[in-house]
């Protein structure tokens, strides 16, 4: 799966606070997330996260 720093992710389940929209800080072994509700970062390894992603929004390149 293509998930480039900056894109946001739509996942499956929400976050605690209620927002399911993530942003991606680094990518590798495994994603470190910002929760685009509270700010809150996470680390998710990739193959768990790769599971829980509905959909990628991509970051317009300037």
């Amino acid at each position: 799966m293509d998930v480039r720093i900056g894109d946001i992710l739509y996942m499956k389940k929400p976050h605690p606070c209620g927002k399911d929209t993530f942003e991606v800080l680094r990518t590798g072994m495994d994603f470190r997330l910002r929760c685009t509700g509270c700010g809150r970062e996470i680390m998710v390894v990739r193959s768990k996260a790769e599971k829980s992603i509905k959909r990628i929004e991509r970051k317009e390149n300037d």
